[in-house]
C-alpha cells in the first residue's frame, strides 16, 4: 500500500477512536455529497491579441486568435486544401475555417439526432487516412436512441468540396455508452475509438464484456478487424483493443514510433498519459492515483500486477482533454515534445491551459511547462496544423480557435 495512503488510513483510524459515533455518518455524507463548484474567480474575456510569451526552451511564441464566437468547439481537423473543420458540441454543427476566416455558413452533413448537454453532443472529427481516394469525414456523437435511451456513435460521409454528403452511422455503441468519444486512425489505418466511463464503481468499466472504459479498434467501415487482440476469446468483446480506462479524453499517434498515446481523466486528480499496448489492461478503477470527488482516495493502490503504469500523471488533476506530439518545423526546440490540453487545475474554473512535456531518449519525462495560463480558458483540443503550428480550441460559450506560432515569423 502506498505510504501516503497508509498515512491517510492511519489518520482515519485515530479519528475513529475519538469519534466512534460521528465519523461513520460523516464519511457517508461526505462521500455522497456532490462537489461544490469554486466560483470565486473573475474571468475576463480573451482580448484581441496577439499575446506574446517567453518559454522554457527558449522559444518566444505569439498566440493569435484565429476565430471566436464558436459554441463550445470540441475538435478540429484539416482538409487537403488547408481549410479546417471544427465541431460545435452544443449546437451539433460543423464550421469551416478558410484562410483564417470562420465562414458564416455551416457545413452540411453533420449527424442528426444528437443528445446535447454539458458533456454530450457532436464531438470528435477526423478524416480517412487515404483522403485523396476515399474522401470520408468521420464524426463521433451521442446518439438519441429514443425512449430516453442513448449510445455513442460514429458516422461518416463523403466530402464534396463544400459539404459532407451521405452521412450515416458506421458504428453505434451499446445502450448506455455516453459522454465523450475520441477518434484516431492509427499507423495501421484502423479506426481507434475511445469510450468514456460514467461511473466510478469498481465493477462495470473493468469488465471486458462491455464497451465502457475501453479503446475499441474498428475498420474504416466500422467493422471488427479479424486480428483484434480478443477476437474469439470468451468474456471479451471482439472490438476491444485495450481496457481498464476511465475516460479516454484524448488519443494521438506518435508518428516517430507508430505508438498510440492517450490522455485519461481521473475523477479528482490521477489524470494520466498512457502508451496504448495491444490487449493492455490499464487498471481503472482498481488502480488510481486520484481521489473521488468527495476527497477520499479512489483506490488503495496505484500499481497492480498485470496492469500498465501511466507515462505521466497529475495530482491535482488538470482535466486533460487531448494531446499531440510536435514534429513540425516551426519550433525546433519542441521537437518530440508532447502537448496536453487542460481544462482546469485542481477543480478550479478559469485555470485551463496547455502543458508541454519533454521526454528523454528512453521515453522518460524530464520536465514539463504550462503555457497560456493567463488566458484562463478551458482548452478542449490541441492539434498540430499542416503549417507546423499548434492550434487550440477553447470549450467556452464564446469558443476560440487559437494559434501558437514562433514570435519571430
Amino acid at each position: 500500500m502506498p505510504k501516503i495512503l497508509e498515512k491517510h488510513i492511519t489518520t482515519g483510524l485515530l479519528l475513529a477512536v475519538f469519534l466512534p459515533v460521528m465519523v461513520p455518518g460523516f464519511l457517508v455524507a461526505a462521500e455522497n455529497a456532490p462537489p461544490q463548484r469554486a466560483d470565486g474567480l473573475h474571468i475576463d474575456p480573451v482580448g484581441q491579441g496577439p499575446f506574446y510569451y517567453d518559454t522554457a526552451e527558449g522559444m518566444d511564441i505569439r498566440v493569435r486568435v484565429v476565430a471566436r464566437g464558436l459554441n463550445h468547439p470540441w475538435s478540429m481537423t484539416w482538409l487537403p486544401d488547408g481549410s479546417a473543420l471544427v465541431t460545435e458540441k452544443n449546437s451539433g454543427t460543423i464550421r469551416r475555417i478558410v484562410n483564417d476566416n470562420l465562414l458564416e455558413e455551416q457545413v452540411r452533413g453533420a449527424p442528426q439526432g444528437a443528445v446535447v448537454s454539458t458533456y454530450k453532443g457532436l464531438l470528435d472529427i477526423t478524416t480517412h487516412p487515404d483522403f485523396a481516394n476515399q474522401p470520408y469525414v468521420y464524426m463521433s456523437y451521442n446518439k438519441d436512441l429514443g425512449g430516453g435511451k442513448e449510445a455513442i456513435a460514429v458516422a461518416r460521409g463523403r466530402w464534396d468540396g463544400s459539404n459532407i454528403q451521405g452521412t450515416q452511422d458506421i458504428f453505434v455503441g451499446t445502450e448506455g455508452t455516453t459522454n465523450g468519444v475520441r477518434l484516431l486512425f492509427g499507423a495501421d489505418d484502423m479506426l481507434y475509438v475511445g469510450v468514456y466511463v460514467t461511473t466510478d464503481a469498481p465493477e462495470p468499466n473493468f469488465h471486458t464484456d462491455i464497451q465502457k472504459g475501453k479503446i475499441l479498434r474498428l475498420t474504416p467501415e466500422g467493422d471488427i478487424p479479424a486480428d483484434n487482440p480478443f477476437v474469439g476469446r470468451d468474456g471479451y468483446l471482439p472490438e476491444i483493443y485495450s481496457y481498464g480506462h476511465r475516460t479516454p479524453t484524448g488519443i494521438t499517434l506518435n508518428r516517430q514510433t507508430g505508438e498510440i498515446w492517450m490522455t485519461e481523466m481521473g475523477p479528482n486528480g490521477g489524470d494520466e498519459v498512457n502508451r496504448i499496448q495491444r490487449g493492455g489492461n490499464y487498471g481503472w478503477p482498481l488502480v488510481s492515483l486520484g481521489r473521488s470527488y468527495s476527497g477520499a482516495w479512489q483506490s488503495e493502490r496505484y500499481q497492480m500486477e498485470g496492469t500498465i503504469n501511466p507515462v505521466a500523471f497529475w495530482m491535482p488533476g488538470i482535466s486533460p482533454a487531448s494531446l499531440v506530439f510536435y514534429d513540425g518545423d516551426e519550433f525546433p526546440q519542441w521537437q518530440g515534445d508532447l502537448f496536453v490540453a487542460g481544462m482546469q487545475v485542481g477543480q478550479i474554473p478559469g485555470t485551463g491551459h496547455v502543458q508541454r512535456i519533454k521526454f528523454n531518449e528512453n521515453g522518460d519525462e524530464i520536465r514539463r511547462e504550462s503555457l497560456i495560463t493567463d488566458l484562463r480558458q478551458r482548452v478542449r483540443d490541441v492539434k498540430m496544423g499542416p503549417d507546423g503550428r499548434l492550434y487550440l480550441l477553447t470549450d467556452e460559450n464564446d469558443g476560440l480557435v487559437l494559434r501558437i506560432e514562433a514570435a519571430g515569423n
